[in-house]
Formats: structure tokens, sequence, C-alpha cells
């Protein structure tokens, strides 16, 4: 979350004519994120989101976004919720960006999420995918193989001023990707479940968000995600016990299949290879005007170089 965007009390009030949510008691930006503006909202009623979709979220995406958090409620999963306006509709036009109201959820993320946090999130992950089973809707993955290409090319010519040989890294890591699996188990993915993304209250998970790279892909690239964010400690170094925690977690709620098992090394190095590249485009091409600094691509440098050297999904945890 950040902010890009600004909206003023007059733009507010004006919104706020169209929804049957009470009268203002504060508003605020939130300065965390890298990719919406976003606002937090108190009114007398509760309290609720703001966010205007910038950058990478396309505004034909999001009857699919907001359409699978609606769905994923009625399944048991604890997401935020559309508000809908008098209208009925569910997403608006607000100085000239998409947008969306949302209800908030109780709940901390955690930057420090120890072995149970992970086996929580990693439980917390097996229901969302049986919970998105029957939602009919389709989106593919926009960050894909392909996508990770073009950002390859946008990035290559400045790669090397981040650190020293990243462009040779990135296009040899690339060239792996040509063994990409295409028929393992899929589904509705989230496909970004970082530790911020999880809310817990009493070391439970309260609730989950930020679905807006949800997607159609493979569940075993989910999870490759998730080891890549929950699973690394400060020095770069794989925290084994703490994958186990969550593979062992999920598995209890979805068993992996042998060849989800035997693809886990790829999916994790196209995971990390993904978050790298999204990270160094930010890095390489900052805005002025968001009130955060983008993440520094070089965490993920340390991941993916692990992961190049992984041959086997015991290595993981497994």
């Amino acid at each position: 979350m950040a902010v890009y965007t600004d909206v003023s009390f007059e733009d507010l009030e004006k919104l706020l004519t169209e929804y049957d949510i009470g009268s203002p008691r504060s508003f605020k930006g939130i300065a965390e994120g890298v990719e919406n503006s976003n606002f937090h909202l108190q009114t007398e009623r509760g309290g609720y989101i703001l966010t205007l979709y910038e950058k990478r979220v396309s505004a034909d995406d999001l009857p699919f976004f907001l359409g699978l958090m609606e769905h994923l409620a009625t399944r048991g999963i604890d997401c935020p919720q559309p508000v809908r306006n008098r209208a009925g509709k569910n997403s608006i036009v607000l100085n000239g960006r998409p947008a969306a109201l949302l209800t908030f959820l109780d709940g901390v993320s955690l930057r420090k999420p120890d072995v149970m946090h992970c086996a929580q999130a990693g439980e917390a992950l097996a229901r969302l995918h049986a919970a998105g089973a029957d939602f009919k809707p389709t989106r593919r993955n926009a960050l894909g193989v392909a996508g990770w290409k073009n950002l390859a090319a946008d990035t290559r010519a400045n790669a090397d001023s981040v650190q020293a040989g990243l462009a040779a890294l990135i296009e040899a890591t690339l060239h792996e990707m040509d063994g990409w699996p295409a028929t393992l188990p899929t589904g509705i993915i989230h496909a970004d479940l970082f530790p911020d993304n999880v809310l817990f209250i009493g070391g439970k998970v309260s609730g989950l968000i930020d679905f807006y790279f949800a997607c159609n892909d493979a569940f075993a690239y989910d999870i490759a995600v998730m080891l890549n964010a929950w699973c690394f400690e400060q020095d770069g170094a794989y925290n084994i016990t703490k994958g186990k925690s969550l593979l062992s977690a999920y598995r209890q709620h979805r068993e992996l299949t042998v060849q989800e098992i035997e693809a886990l090394p790829i999916l994790a190095r196209g995971a990390a290879l993904r978050f790298l590249l999204t990270r160094l485009y930010d890095w390489l091409n900052p805005d002025p005007s968001a009130l955060v600094r983008p993440k520094d691509p070089r965490d993920y440098v340390k991941r993916l170089r692990f992961h190049r050297n992984v041959r086997n999904a015991s290595e993981y945890g497994l």
C-alpha cells in the first residue's frame, strides 16, 4: 500500500454522498507498499480502506478481483469486502483512477514471522485454494514467464548499476525458465501472499488482504511465492524449519502431487525472479510522488542464487 494520487477532504465528502456508510471521523493516507494509493477511512459506522488503483492494476481486472473477494468471504475466508454504493456498484472512478471502498480488517501483519506463524500462513493458503475452486471468472497471470521476459528487457541496460553481474544472472535464469512446468494442478491463487498481506490476532490468522495479483495459475507456484516471502532470514539464509512448518500445514489440507514436488525448485526460482524483476523495475523507475521508497531488489538476488543451487524439494523442508 502507498499513496500516489491525493484525495482531498472535498473529494472525500463528494465520494461519501454516493455511499451509505455514515459521516467521516478520520481519513489518512497509508504509506506502505508500492502498488496502489490507499487511505484509511473511519466513519461513525466503522473502518474502511479506500483504494485507488495505479501501476500494475488494470481497471478491466477489477470485476475479477472484487468478485473474488466477495466469493471467498462466502466460503469462510476472512478478506476485505467491497462496499457497494447507492447505485449498487462495487467500483468507481476517483480523480481519474479506478477505485473501490473496502471493509477494514482487524489484525496486524508481522515483520518477523516465526515457525508457528509460517504454519498458520500455509494452512491459510490451502484454505484459500480450496475456497476458490468454484469461482467461475478467470484471469491469466500477467506476471508469469512472458511478463518476466518483458521486465528483463526493460531493466537489462541498467541492472548492473544495482549490482554487478545482475543482468547476466537474470538472463541465465530466464533461459532456465524454458523448462517451466505447464501441466500442474491449477486454480485461483493469491500470487502475493507475503507476511504484510496476512493479518494475525493472538497468533491466529485473522484475515488475508491485497488480492490484486490473484489469477489462475499453478497452486504450487503460490507455495513457491510463500517460501520466498516467509522462509528467508534477513541475512539471506533459507530457514528450512520455517519451510517445513509452512509446507506441512499446507499439506494437511491439500496434498501435493509428485509432479508438484518435483517442480518446486524451478517454481521457487521463478518466484524469486518475478519479485526480483518487479522490484528492480520499480527501483530503476521510482515515482517521485510516492510516499515510500521502492523495495530493494537485492534481497531477491540472494534468494534467487539460493534457489539456483537447489536440486531437490527436500531442501525446502519436504
